[in-house]
């Protein structure tokens, strides 16, 4: 997982209260096992109206998405965030996220911002493709601040999935293991 610190970028709207899992990216996409690919099944049955938010050219080429309370929520499927962040989304900004969505967002570096309805609206009236700042060191997007749990900002600062801090403690997990040798010869079986 890549460093995340600040980025500047068309944002794109999408003004819809309670997106769950299931419209971000629908089952018939999940039998695949790669993390890659997903971004092109990203809201598949909507993006076929040729009205949808996302289909407006200023979105097109978009880092930061704006969107409605209770985004992601629904099933816990992993491929709604890496349907967004393969789309190319760095950012989804919304006054409220299904937890388990947020949860494997943050996990994959997709940055998932909590603010105030009011402000999320304010940011929403600029409008598909204006440009936006958002600074993680700094904790502001655009004129407004935003609070991120330390150890998720740590995790995306330093660019560290499960995979990355289970690594940083790679001489301790050795002398652990060296220390207790199992008592099954498991390269055996």
């Amino acid at each position: 997982m890549k460093p995340f610190r600040r980025t500047t970028g068309p944002v794109a709207v999408l003004d819809r209260a309670d997106v769950d899992t299931d419209q971000i990216v629908p089952k018939q996409f999940l039998k695949r096992i790669e993390r890659t690919g997903y971004g092109e099944f990203l809201f598949f049955d909507w993006a076929k109206d040729p009205e949808f938010e996302l289909n407006h050219p200023h979105a097109e080429d978009a880092r930061i998405l704006l969107t409605g309370r209770n985004f992601g929520c629904g099933s816990s499927r992993e491929h709604a965030a890496w349907a967004l962040q393969d789309y190319g989304f760095d950012v989804i900004v919304a006054p409220s996220f299904g937890d388990i969505f947020r949860t494997n967002s943050l996990k994959i570096g997709l940055l998932t911002i909590v603010l105030p309805e009011e402000q999320v609206r304010e940011l929403m009236a600029e409008g598909h493709g204006a440009e936006l700042t958002v600074d993680l060191e700094e904790h502001t997007i655009g004129p407004h601040r935003f609070e991120l749990d330390p150890f998720d900002r740590r995790r995306l600062l330093e660019g560290l999935d499960d995979i990355g801090l289970t690594l940083r403690h790679e001489a301790e997990i050795a002398d652990f293991e060296s220390a207790h040798p199992s008592p099954v010869a498991t390269t055996a079986l």
